[in-house]
């Protein structure tokens, strides 16, 4: 099976085979460094696979090029396009990013020996889909700022010691309705999902727009309910001030596809 000098091959989901995945649907799909998608079949369940030049995906060169946020971005956009065209078409199990193997037969002998966990978790994840809700607590912007009036009052320091205060008391209760806002939505919009994952509150670059992430949270929900889901997480907080709500999706459900390690060796896998 493939695995021509120099290539390697990167493995994009389990996917439960349907006709719809033919090799002219697969035909213009373009992955990761814009090769082209395949499926290792094995019967009951498949993976959708393409190859990769090894100077990119060896695992030497993955711990050198996971840390370039501008080739992550590639891959990782790359990446979910398979995905998610996947996922318009059949059952989707996504792999994590840069899951990477020696070739086909490898991919081919992963399947044969997990088939009845992969099968398992198709099962489960068929009719769902994954809804993002992130919550931020909006802040004043600037309070605590030394400005104009803080330099003219009779004691400056004092005055600029009792803005960091109010900062501190508004940060405080911003922070307080934005949990309240979580246990909202958890209790309203939880009873139509049937499972949650929470994820680490973005920061930084991974953050967007206005306040800052208190809770960057995952629902797996049964497809036809997506739109009484979104009603109930955008009921559940409109009463709250100071919250800003963003619901994402529907995706693939990446955040409950958590896998038992293959048992590959190290070096035909990344860690």
């Amino acid at each position: 099976m493939r695995g021509e000098q120099g290539e390697l091959t990167y493995a994009y989901a389990v996917v439960r085979p349907a006709a719809a995945l033919d090799e002219d649907a697969l035909r213009g799909v373009e992955g990761v460094a814009s090769g082209t998608v395949r499926l290792v079949d094995a019967g009951a369940v498949a993976a959708a696979v393409g190859s990769v030049p090894q100077s990119e995906f060896s695992e030497a060169a993955l711990k050198v090029r996971l840390e370039n946020l501008d080739w992550l971005e590639r891959v990782a956009r790359a990446h979910n396009g398979v995905v998610e065209f996947l996922a318009s078409r059949t059952t989707v199990l996504p792999l994590r990013l840069a899951t990477v193997y020696v070739d086909d037969d490898r991919v081919l002998d992963v399947l044969r020996r997990g088939t009845e966990t992969f099968t398992r978790m198709l099962n489960r994840f068929a009719g769902h889909v994954e809804w993002g809700v992130k919550v931020y607590a909006e802040t004043p912007r600037g309070a605590g700022a030394p400005d104009d009036a803080d330099a003219d009052a009779p004691d400056p320091g004092r005055a600029y010691l009792r803005r960091r205060r109010q900062q501190r008391e508004d940060r405080g209760a911003a922070w307080s309705t934005a949990a309240e806002a979580v246990r909202r939505i958890e209790a309203e919009a939880g009873a139509v999902a049937v499972d949650l994952a929470r994820h680490r509150p973005q920061q930084g670059r991974l953050a967007v727009g206005t306040g800052e992430n208190v809770a960057n949270d995952s629902y797996l929900v049964p497809g036809d309910r997506s739109d009484e889901f979104r009603e109930r997480v955008r009921r559940s907080t409109l009463d709250l001030n100071g919250v800003r709500v963003e619901i994402t999706g529907p995706w693939a459900p990446y955040s409950f596809a958590v896998l038992p390690e293959p048992g590959a060796p190290e070096e035909e896998r990344r860690p």
